[in-house]
């Protein structure tokens, strides 16, 4: 599942390429076409993200609510103004990534606007210059702002917004549950945006034990998990991928995740302490990265680094 850096990129984006544009919105696959009808004509005023919700805001107090779930990917194209990434959403089968490609999908001076819809499309946006694809979310819809706004109170504080009173909001909310710390930084209603890999490499960074009742943290300890989780997370948005080694653990720039465009950063089998390394040497202390499940997902940690 993307996790919060990945939908906060694609707010920037959709607030890059479609903010003061009318857009054309339609579902070509017929299973949104009365939430797209409301919006069809109107003018995109503005993108936000929470934890892994987006919202796109539309004149007239209408929203876009998506949340991608398991499956979820957005499609890009336009013309030469068109910039950014041609696909940003599922892991699909080699995980979490965003694709560049040569400009034939992004960015293309031959551009004669949105090519005709392929497979289950739950929404398309179109301007002038581009468009957006919706492909397998859990979640589309349109709501009003008062919607929009029960849905928020539901989530917990998202680290990349970090506004006052965050910390504080999330170091409560875990001390207050006898649930395990690897269960507590799933939940979406303790901390907004966390998923599976963030998850794994947090504990780990702060050799925090994944069984620990989240009661048994001392305030400082909760803390530093929130710092780190901010630090990590945005990292996530600069980079367009998860990267939680520092570059001493990496053996040079391995862009190829990212459409074979070198940006200096590591390969993807360098970039994690413990997600999906099971079975391999902790690069800390050498003990094999265990693995196990919690909450039907999949935990990775460290025996002696977490104990």
């Amino acid at each position: 599942m993307p996790e919060g850096h990945s939908v906060h990129r694609l707010a920037r984006q959709f607030g890059d390429v479609f903010t003061g544009e009318r857009l054309a919105v339609s579902s070509p696959q017929g299973r949104f076409a009365h939430g797209a009808a409301l919006l069809d004509g109107g003018t995109l005023t503005g993108s936000a993200a929470h934890g892994k919700h987006l919202f796109l805001e539309f004149e007239h107090g209408l929203l876009l609510h998506v949340h991608l779930g398991l499956y979820g990917a957005w499609d890009f194209g336009g013309d030469a103004g068109f910039r950014g990434a041609s696909s940003i959403g599922a892991p699909r089968k080699v995980g979490e990534r965003e694709v560049y490609d040569d400009g034939t999908a992004a960015g293309s001076s031959g551009y004669e606007g949105p090519p005709a819809p392929v497979g289950a499309v739950r929404v398309r946006l179109a301007s002038a210059h581009g468009w957006a694809d919706l492909r397998g979310a859990t979640t589309c819809e349109t709501v009003t702002e008062a919607e929009a706004a029960a849905v928020l109170a539901r989530l917990g504080p998202d680290p990349l917004r970090n506004l006052p009173g965050d910390r504080d909001s999330f170091a409560a909310g875990v001390l207050a549950k006898r649930t395990p710390l690897a269960a507590l930084l799933m939940d979406q209603k303790v901390i907004a945006g966390v998923g599976n890999v963030y998850r794994a490499e947090l504990l780990f960074r702060q050799g925090l034990d994944p069984w620990l009742p989240g009661k048994e943290l001392s305030a400082e300890a909760a803390g530093r998990l929130w710092d780190d989780t901010v630090a990590m997370m945005s990292d996530g948005v600069r980079d367009g991928r998860i990267i939680t080694t520092p570059a001493r653990y990496w053996s040079g720039p391995g862009g190829g995740s990212l459409g074979g465009k070198s940006r200096g950063l590591p390969a993807p089998e360098e970039s994690h302490f413990v997600y999906r390394r099971q079975g391999l040497d902790c690069r800390n202390c050498g003990t094999p990265v265990a693995l196990t499940e919690l909450g039907a997902r999949k935990l990775y940690w460290c025996p002696s680094c977490q104990a």
